[in-house]
């Protein structure tokens, strides 16, 4: 068997973000794993308490119970900072990481470009969703999110790509507390990137409406071992360049991260 790949998606979002990637992935000899997030999908529970720190300590526990002691970490967007995140601080649990438009702080741009300085008020919203929440207040039910579906109809023209973050459709299927916290930690600063001895594989947007693509490149180049790949895209890779994500990330996984044994 080769390993483990495990795929961590974005805010707002869930593990059906990697749907059509199982679905069509050579990686017959990988076992791969796609978590909802504490407070997303299935793991949206009330009265939970949100954070860097515990996504990477779920993380832990999800090998832990999987017997997997090293694994290939993925992420696209705030999956990637969580994954660089977990590298960081779990080093002896990671073999590779895949970064797919991961969001550096110092790079945020356009309307991601407000986060930095919006941290503040997004905690304290954050903080108040989960005190009324203690208090038995919260949305009983919240709106299904199938992103294979919606990729799919996005790339028929059922669905315009910027619909894909806006508040209404985000809100609909995330609780707020959820949704504040990620928005937060999206803004949070970078490990040491230097520190970070694994092999990385970047995918990042030509276009990115989200990111500076340079400062991007910046930020990843502190890494001391990553290949970066354009595609074009303005910040949807699974979304936008599906097939050409999947092929960038089989054929990194067989010239980079070596067989082990059964």
């Amino acid at each position: 068997m080769s390993g483990t790949l495990v795929l961590l998606h974005g805010v707002a979002s869930n593990a059906t973000r990697w749907a059509e990637f199982v679905e069509h992935a050579r990686l017959e000899r990988w076992k791969i794993l796609r978590p909802d997030l504490r407070g997303n999908g299935t793991a949206a529970l009330p009265r939970t308490r949100l954070g860097m720190d515990l996504w990477c300590d779920d993380l832990v526990a999800m090998l832990d119970r999987e017997r997997c002691e090293r694994a290939v970490i993925g992420g696209h967007c705030l999956g990637a900072n969580i994954a660089l995140q977990f590298a960081a601080h779990h080093a002896s649990r990671v073999r590779a990481l895949v970064l797919i438009e991961p969001m550096p702080p110092q790079a945020l741009a356009g309307s991601a470009a407000w986060l930095p300085y919006l941290r503040p008020v997004l905690l304290a919203l954050y903080g108040a969703s989960r005190a009324l929440n203690a208090c038995g207040i919260y949305r009983r039910r919240l709106a299904p999110l199938d992103l294979r579906e919606w990729d799919r109809a996005t790339r028929r023209g059922e669905r315009q790509l910027t619909m894909l973050a806006s508040l209404g459709v985000d809100l609909a299927a995330t609780p707020l507390a959820a949704y504040t916290r990620m928005l937060a930690a999206t803004a949070e600063p970078w490990p040491d990137a230097g520190a970070i001895r694994v092999p990385a594989l970047a995918l990042v947007s030509s276009r990115s409406t989200m990111t500076d693509p340079p400062g991007t490149r910046r930020a990843l180049a502190a890494l001391p071992d990553c290949e970066v790949v354009e595609l074009d895209a303005v910040h949807w890779i699974p979304t936008e360049q599906s097939e050409a994500m999947r092929r960038a990330i089989e054929d990194w996984l067989r010239r980079r991260v070596p067989e082990t044994a059964p």
